[in-house]
């Protein structure tokens, strides 16, 4: 498995029993871990015995390349002049996350070249490729069609899966026609974004057991070239659609601590069960057990196989 992620960032976590504005916090714990969403699948995939590379802008001195050493991926950094931004998740005790993420440092075209050409030179023997999280500052917003493209000329028979947001997400829809990947990961609120739909809404009929407008709007996708569109739903689990059929999972029960990575663990989940020739329900079990656990830890924690509740996670044709 070969990620990309091109906006990586330094994740720090602070937890503190509540968060109430203006008042000072006593923080109980604090993290600094390398993260960025490819960065965090391909920690998931290396812990579940596959060979994951991490590919990412970033120095050789950067303090970011330092943390890297403790992710079990291969890490491939692509050289660019700025420093590697840093993430910061607010952790309250009741599981309630904040997240306050710095934008980036700006990439030039020469730099953006130079992460396209390391993408296709290492996923040439990749069985899956992941080009996830959010586009720096001088990338177009289009540049993960682009990205999907250039996997697609080195790698034919690669799985490639896109996790984005906002902007670059939009940007990918409409060009779904030319460079649809085989995998689209959004929430809720990101399957709004490419429909057209109300977000808030579609996780409240998901939240009342009716996931059927998520299957509408899967459905939409994948008319319009995607191959599976797997919808990470929180507490409500996932659905997974392809033109095979539809189907959703709810989670096992989870003492949630922080939702920090567990998207990219669910991605993660659905993309060894596939390589694993897994048929598509047991795939989206694989995504929902991989994310419950995920959440079920604390901080920017990241599950193993042996954290999973696969017994409890329920799916079902819908």
């Amino acid at each position: 498995m070969v990620t990309v992620t091109p906006n990586p960032s330094i994740d720090a976590t602070v937890r503190i029993p509540a968060l109430k504005r203006g008042e000072v916090a006593r923080a109980t714990e604090t993290r600094k871990e390398a993260g960025g969403k490819g960065i965090n699948v391909a920690h998931v995939a290396a812990k579940a015995g596959l060979e994951a590379i991490a590919v990412a802008p970033c120095q050789q001195s950067d303090p970011f390349a330092k943390a890297m050493r403790s992710v079990p991926a291969q890490f491939l950094p692509v050289h660019v002049e700025a420093q590697v931004r840093t993430n910061t998740a607010i952790t309250e005790d009741d599981g309630t996350t904040t997240k306050i993420n710095e934008a980036g440092a700006t990439l030039s075209d020469d730099e953006l070249t130079a992460v396209e050409s390391s993408l296709e030179k290492r996923c040439r023997s990749a069985h899956a490729v992941v080009l996830a999280g959010s586009l720096p500052p001088g990338a177009p917003a289009h540049w993960y069609s682009t990205l999907v493209r250039a996997a697609r000329r080195s790698a034919p028979g690669a799985v490639i899966a896109v996790d984005t947001s906002d902007a670059p997400l939009v940007a990918l829809g409409e060009r779904l026609e030319e460079a649809a990947p085989d995998v689209l990961k959004p929430n809720a609120f990101e399957l709004a974004q490419l429909t057209g739909e109300d977000g808030a809404e579609l996780e409240q009929r998901a939240q009342a057991g009716d996931f059927a407008p998520v299957v509408t709007a899967g459905r939409d996708l994948v008319a319009r070239g995607v191959e599976a569109v797997l919808v990470t739903l929180g507490g409500s689990g996932a659905c997974l659609v392809n033109k095979d059929g539809a189907w959703a999972a709810t989670p096992p029960p989870t003492e949630v601590r922080s939702t920090v990575g567990a998207g990219d663990s669910s991605l993660a989940g659905y993309l060894i069960a596939r390589l694993d020739d897994a048929p598509a329900a047991e795939c989206l079990r694989r995504a929902v057990s991989y994310g419950s656990a995920a959440a079920s830890m604390p901080g920017t924690g990241l599950p193993s196989p042996e954290d999973l509740n696969l017994e409890q996670t329920e799916v079902f044709p819908v």
